[in-house]
């Protein structure tokens, strides 16, 4: 029986065989098998070219008005089949896969926020003189100037209103405008913010609403698909997919908190607050941050945890402000150098570098060079983690901690207290700085950095505003003598007239020279 492909019918394909063996014997072997290989390639003509390879031929005479007939009608036995780009909506009755009907309950509860604001600019000093800017009829000049952020948030709750988008969206906003996916629009009331985990709650009087359930971040797992939607670049709802590349990623120098959600799901400028979620719709995170070396998008994305957001965002409802606790420590990752040095066989884990006298871990019995192997029960692998977990538990929050010591194990039980900060008032160390209020770094920046103090407030325009210092700058160094403690900052600003000081502002520093 003579094989034929499976577009053409029984009579076609047997008609298209005897024609192309009549056509070999008209137009001969040699010429016959020069246009098979013009047409080898095509499926149509494949079977039959090698079938007729195989036949005994057929005594015809030589005609080229044959030859022309037989090649007309074979290209008319042909069936015309459409080229078609996309692909097909199902094989063998089977639908393929697609995100669009979890898409459809998912992108109602992403919404575009833009943030209107104003930020300080800042002015050579001399310009702040009345007397100067009259002698010198020196203009008035701005000393504001508006901002506006645009960004993403995530319904989390329909029937309260409440979203959750990222701190730095909407970070010294004067106006927060939010737009919904069906085009209505509103005015957000900011209910609090987090800079430390860069979480902001906000508010819309709507109704009608779609929020997205939350998924337990917790089981989630390196490979599983995952899907970012956001407003990048302001172009409108955007929605790309990705996997989750990476779990509990720290020590980027990102926020204050950090344990992120790596993903290669494409997110740009815009999408900052925006929703990650899993394949349910479930939201798993909320996206925050990329690694951009060149300024666009590389596939390494980050996201903040839906566990550690919710966590935030609970406190927030009650208190308009995270109220965290404080063990009283400076701790630091295990390394094999060190493990090797103090006699430890592991490699992960976090050793106590320091301890806070009247602290919960200098009451709790905790001692410098300890390991912390565990905390209620889960393994710690280094420092960041146990700064976030004390960090996300309320005050008053009773721990278990499995350390390491001398070669033995034991289990310690500490109480989470109020991080009970000294502060010391700008007047009270030199006349130039009244205004201002000083305190030691907290805890979660003390991880980061070893040396400096806190402005924890300004008095806009008090002495220290006009000498440019702002609140949560840090002050690294006073006339060059570096700062550890409020006791050194009052020892190096004694008796002094002129102050240099060595002042860190977000990624930036400068110095400011107060005479």
């Amino acid at each position: 029986m003579i094989p034929a492909p499976a577009r053409l019918g029984q009579k076609t394909a047997k008609t298209l065989y005897i024609v192309f063996l009549i056509f070999r014997q008209s137009a001969g072997n040699q010429r016959f098998f020069s246009l098979a290989k013009l047409v080898r390639r095509r499926p149509v003509f494949s079977v039959f070219v090698s079938l007729s390879a195989e036949r005994p031929t057929l005594s015809h005479p030589n005609h080229a008005s044959r030859f022309a007939a037989l090649w007309i009608l074979l290209v008319s036995l042909l069936p015309v089949t459409p080229v078609l780009a996309a692909l097909p909506a199902s094989v063998d009755g089977t639908p393929l896969p697609t995100l669009a009907p979890m898409l459809r309950k998912a992108t109602p509860a992403v919404v575009n926020i833009a943030a209107i604001g104003h930020v300080e600019i800042r002015q050579n000093p001399l310009m702040l003189d009345p007397f100067f800017r009259h002698f010198f009829a020196v203009p008035e000049q701005p000393t504001r100037r508006q901002t506006q952020s645009l960004g993403s948030g995530v319904i989390v709750d329909a029937t309260k209103g409440y979203i959750l988008t990222n701190n730095h969206v909407i970070e010294q906003a004067d106006k927060i405008s939010v737009k919904l996916r069906d085009g209505r629009a509103f005015d957000a009331k900011l209910l609090g913010t987090d800079k430390a985990s860069d979480i902001a709650l906000i508010q819309i009087p709507a109704e009608n609403l779609s929020a997205l359930p939350l998924a337990d971040s917790e089981t989630l797992q390196v490979g599983d698909f995952v899907v970012a939607i956001g407003n990048p670049f302001g172009l409108g709802q955007t929605v790309t997919s990705g996997i989750v590349s990476a779990l509990g990623r720290t020590n980027l120098g990102i926020e204050g908190y950090e344990d992120f959600i790596q993903t290669d799901a494409s997110i740009n400028p815009g999408n900052s607050g925006g929703a990650l979620v899993n394949l349910r719709g479930e939201l798993v995170g909320i996206n925050t941050a990329i690694l951009a070396p060149g300024g666009g998008n590389v596939g390494i994305g980050f996201a903040i945890p839906i566990n550690m957001a919710d966590s935030i965002m609970q406190q927030l409802v009650e208190h308009g402000e995270v109220r965290r606790g404080a063990l009283g420590i400076t701790a630091q990752d295990l390394t094999p150098d060190l493990a090797r040095a103090i006699g430890i066989d592991r490699t992960q884990g976090t050793v106590i570098a320091r301890i806070q006298p009247a602290s919960p871990a200098a009451r709790g019995g905790l001692k410098v060079g300890d390991v912390i192997l565990e905390i209620d029960g889960k393994p710690v692998r280094n420092s960041g983690e146990v700064r976030n977990r004390v960090g996300l538990l309320r005050v008053g929050t009773r721990i278990n901690m499995t350390i390491w010591r001398d070669g033995r194990t034991l289990e310690r039980s500490l109480t989470i207290e109020p991080n009970r900060l000294e502060k010391l008032a700008g007047k009270d160390l030199h006349y130039q700085l009244a205004g201002a209020t000083f305190s030691a770094l907290p805890e979660d920046l003390r991880q980061q950095q070893d040396a400096g103090i806190l402005v924890d407030s300004v008095v806009p325009e008090s002495p220290a505003w006009r000498a440019s210092l702002r609140k949560d700058d840090i002050v690294l160094s006073a006339n060059r003598r570096p700062l550890h403690t409020l006791e050194d900052f009052r020892q190096a600003v004694k008796g002094q007239r002129k102050l240099l000081l060595n002042v860190q502002r977000g990624d930036g520093a400068m110095f400011i020279l107060l005479q």
